[in-house]
């Protein structure tokens, strides 16, 4: 695969110790970190198949977006005014277009999501959504990272969580990809909710057999506590880790109604995690926020996703990371109980711990996989600070994002990607778009017609 020697940079290593390095460098031979240190350590440039000297940037691990769907970049825009953390809302604005969705439109639709990810600093990504296989064979062709969870919805129908049960297995047998870039998951839609016990203690055993996570969405407002509260007179937190799901590795999406035992739950478990998505969070109205601050204090892993861009409109980790500490600000009521570099880890080596990859990435050491992004500060907004981090996050944007590697392979060259023009990339999408939106018109006016 050859070397690459980036020097000249501020370097964040998002190692155990923190170290940054002005005027740093990164080595990387066939893939792997070699070494990360200062300026009098450089190796020899001669020595490496490409020197490039990223003065004026920020280098510093890919991003880990922790929570999106990334097929759902079909329905931006599509659900203003609505809340997509309610039932109702969900329901009318995504599931009910949903099942207008056909194979083809995955893949258009992913590729555009992973050249966004790609182009504002994202290496790695967690996904839950149906069409499982598209979407790892969209991710395979883009050349990023991601645990990609298969999305069982039940609603009820029991022929149904059996089918999709089944399915899921298969998704799990047959799809972890050879250079462990693709990892496949299970991904309960949401406990109790759209998910019956029986199902889930299913799930948990197969997620077991196969070494699998769990990704679900949790705890989103009250009524997510309804089914539970009336039949055990306890939350769905309580109840889950009662029917043993919290035994393996679970990986939670938004978490903004926990109370204190909740989060004892997480905190007893094994391996779990939350993906803090704020503005998701904030965009639906609810009036809870996630406890990132109290969760972190019971030593609760928390990483920063974006959720999907229905309700978010946007894959910019930057931004994200900015929300996510603003609104712990509010919640907490006091300055910035988050810190940039906290925020930094979140999106980073935390984001890789709840997704099981912390030994793979999410930090610039040697002997990990070469997941680089390189925002360039040399543009407005940007000026000397001793606090890189906090210029990144509350001065700057995922666009600053000049170059990005994957497992050593540059995905990003100066803003353009690599692999596939992003031209191409849009105009497929678009396409697949209005056919998408057309079918839906056209399912909509033929149930009009049948209720009149």
């Amino acid at each position: 695969m050859g070397s690459t020697l980036i020097h000249g940079a501020t370097v964040l290593s998002v190692d155990a110790e923190d170290r940054s390095f002005e005027g740093g460098f990164v080595a990387v031979r066939d893939g792997r970190i070699s070494a990360v240190g200062p300026r009098a350590d450089r190796p020899d440039p001669s020595g490496f198949d490409e020197v490039l000297d990223l003065t004026g940037h920020l280098v510093m691990p890919g991003l880990v977006n922790a929570h999106t769907h990334s097929a759902m970049v079909l329905f931006r825009g599509r659900s203003e005014g609505q809340s997509l953390l309610t039932m109702d809302g969900w329901y009318n604005s995504i599931r009910e277009p949903e099942l207008s969705l056909v194979a083809a439109d995955i893949g258009p639709a992913v590729a555009l999501s992973c050249a966004e990810m790609a182009l504002s600093g994202t290496t790695t990504f967690c996904d839950q959504y149906f069409f499982a296989a598209e979407i790892a064979a969209a991710v395979k062709q883009a050349g990023l990272r991601a645990v990609i969870a298969y999305g069982i919805v039940q609603l009820g129908d029991e022929a149904r969580g059996a089918d999709e049960l089944a399915r899921a297995t298969d998704f799990l047998e047959q799809q972890r990809s050879a250079d462990g870039r693709i990892i496949p998951w299970f991904g309960p839609h949401a406990p109790y909710v759209d998910n019956t016990e029986a199902l889930l203690k299913a799930e948990v055993e197969v997620a077991k057999t196969h070494g699998a996570g769990l990704h679900l969405h949790m705890a989103a407002g009250p009524e997510d506590n309804e089914e539970t509260l009336r039949r055990y007179g306890r939350t769905a937190a309580v109840a889950l880790e009662a029917a043993g799901f919290f035994s393996g590795r679970v990986h939670a999406a938004h978490c903004l109604e926990l109370s204190s035992e909740d989060i004892a739950v997480f905190a007893r478990a094994p391996a779990a995690s939350v993906a803090y998505s704020a503005s998701a969070g904030l965009r639906s109205g609810r009036e809870g926020i996630c406890p990132a601050v109290d969760l972190r204090a019971a030593r609760v892993t928390v990483a920063i996703g974006t959720d999907n861009v229905a309700a978010n409109n946007s894959y910019d980790m930057v931004a994200e990371m900015r929300v996510a500490g603003l609104v712990a600000s509010h919640r907490e009521g006091r300055a910035q109980p988050l810190s940039s570099r906290d925020l930094i880890r979140m999106a980073t080596i935390d984001g890789a711990k709840a997704l099981g990859l912390d030994h793979e990435i999410g930090s610039l050491e040697p002997g990990k996989a070469a997941d680089i992004a390189a925002f360039d500060f040399r543009g407005p907004g940007y000026s000397e600070t001793p606090d890189p981090e906090t210029l990144l996050i509350y001065s700057g944007s995922g666009r600053d994002l000049r170059h990005l590697w994957v497992a050593g392979e540059q995905l990003v060259r100066d803003r353009v990607l690599m692999r596939r023009p992003y031209a191409n990339i849009r105009s497929a999408y678009s396409a697949t778009y209005a056919g998408f939106w057309e079918r839906v018109a056209d399912a909509r006016q033929s149930k009009e017609k049948e209720v009149a």
